[in-house]
């Protein structure tokens, strides 16, 4: 049995992993890989540690694009199997996959002006719109806790993992033929925090033989608990003294929605001011949608919440905006205001329009609640930088910066170590993947004093044998 890292190992993006069992290859994720805009193109297009109708099966951990975000490309270049996945995953993918096709095509486009004028080759988009309503036909649902043979002597159980709705830890259950041992395979996907705003807690694993699991955040903790509303009403109540708008990139699926129950509480309660709030991202808007549909994912608060109000998810001065000229009109819109728009790294959406308008506002306050991988734009915000480039013009940063780790979909590093200690069994090989470098190997060693098995980093192209 082989497992080979063809992506998110020294880096949080472009998650794959292959692993080859009984004569078959079963592809764990399928993701987009963020970063610089030449590297990604370079990496997303052409799968350069697989052939994809070599591939027979592939499991998805969750919607996520670093995750899930190279499906269509993956069909369009030949691949023919079932895609396994979370009812919610499925059908957060339904709109995710066709949002990141959309996206794709504008970057393209406004590329091509670009390439155009300097004499340059022209690019296409790596999957188009039609490719992402295509690849959904490959799509099998699972349930939770559900088991299912899915390849020869492979046989596949979910397990929520409380990171975004529909999130599950891959178990594979196989029969290897080449040594006639029984083994219990687990990929944590991304593990939530617990005590999540809107999900249930991440299931403990049973008996796992050999871990796959991710260290987004090996030596970082999380600057409070899960659930942190006085930290949240202390950073509002400053920015609306401020005076200007508040604009948060937030992701469109899970983090939107955990603010808008939390910002729908706080005015029930009346402990911040009623204020007009804005999710301008069509993609949060239909997310939120799905989010209603899925109540098996939460926790028993909003469950309740669900049944008894109807709609955790929507309030008095709420608006979701879908139109383009609505989005616009938000700029120019005089007075307070809290803007909740993808993407949460800045690095596509309209979020990129606001930060524009705002970021040398000294009255604007930009608030982060979540990871922005290196060099995003972001990333580069919440590192301080005095100045960064926006659709290629050059802002200096004046706007007030502000960060809520506590609205975070990873689990920190003393959560990871929870998370890796309430898992029995010998977890005989660990490797750790979905970090930096820096941070894989912290986790690596702060394991390695609590377990005797074997604990390594990931390679990107390197195969292991077990």
């Amino acid at each position: 049995m082989k497992l080979k890292f063809c992506g998110a190992a020294g880096t949080t993006t472009g998650s794959q992993h292959l692993l080859e069992v009984n004569g078959k290859k079963i592809l764990l994720d399928c993701g987009l890989y963020q970063g610089r805009r030449h590297d990604e193109y370079e990496i997303n297009c052409c799968f350069p540690h697989f052939d994809p109708a070599s591939i027979d099966v592939v499991v998805l951990s969750h919607a996520h694009i670093d995750h899930s975000g190279n499906l269509p490309n993956l069909c369009s270049k030949g691949f023919m199997g079932n895609i396994y996945a979370t009812f919610a995953t499925r059908d957060l993918c339904q709109i995710m996959l066709a949002d990141s096709a959309r996206i794709q095509a504008s970057d393209v486009k406004w590329l091509n002006k670009r390439l155009k004028k300097e004499g340059k080759p022209l690019r296409e988009p790596i999957y188009s719109v039609v490719d992402a309503d295509q690849c959904m036909r490959n799509f099998v649902n699972v349930g939770y806790d559900r088991p299912l043979p899915i390849s020869d002597g492979v046989t596949l159980t979910f397990l929520d993992a409380g990171h975004i709705l529909g999130s599950a830890q891959i178990i594979l259950d196989i029969e290897d033929r080449e040594d006639g041992k029984k083994k219990r395979f687990l990929f944590s996907g991304d593990v939530g925090r617990g005590d999540n705003e809107i999900l249930r807690d991440p299931v403990a694993a049973k008996e796992v033989d050999f871990l796959l699991m991710e260290s987004t955040y090996g030596g970082r903790e999380h600057e409070m608990e899960a659930k942190a509303d006085d930290r949240i009403v202390e950073i509002l109540d400053r920015a609306l003294k401020r005076g200007g708008k508040i604009l948060i990139p937030a992701f469109a699926v899970e983090r939107t929605q955990a603010l808008l129950w939390v910002l729908h509480q706080l005015f029930e309660e009346e402990r911040i001011p009623e204020v007009p709030v804005y999710v301008d991202s069509p993609l949060a808007v239909n997310a939120t949608e799905i989010f209603r549909l899925h109540p098996e994912c939460f926790n028993e608060e909003v469950h309740a919440f669900l049944y008894e109000k109807r709609n955790p998810f929507g309030f008095e001065g709420l608006t979701l905006v879908r139109e383009v000229r609505k989005s616009k009109e938000l700029n120019a819109q005089e007075g307070q205001a809290i803007i909740i728009s993808a993407s949460g790294m800045c690095e596509a959406g309209r979020i990129l329009h606001h930060l524009r308008n705002g970021i040398g506002d000294p009255k604007t306050t930009i608030l982060f609640v979540g990871y922005c991988a290196q060099q995003t734009l972001g990333w580069k915000i919440r590192q301080r930088w005095e100045k960064v480039k926006i659709f290629g013009e050059e802002f200096q940063i004046r706007a007030q910066v502000e960060e809520l780790d506590s609205f975070s979909g990873h689990a920190d590093h003393s959560e990871l170590l929870d998370y890796f200690g309430a898992m029995t069994g010998d977890k005989k090989k660990v490797w750790l993947i979905h970090g930096e470098e820096e941070r894989s190997e912290i986790m690596r060693d702060a394991l390695r004093e609590v377990h005797r098995g074997e604990i390594n980093v990931g390679t990107l192209g390197e195969t292991v044998e077990f």
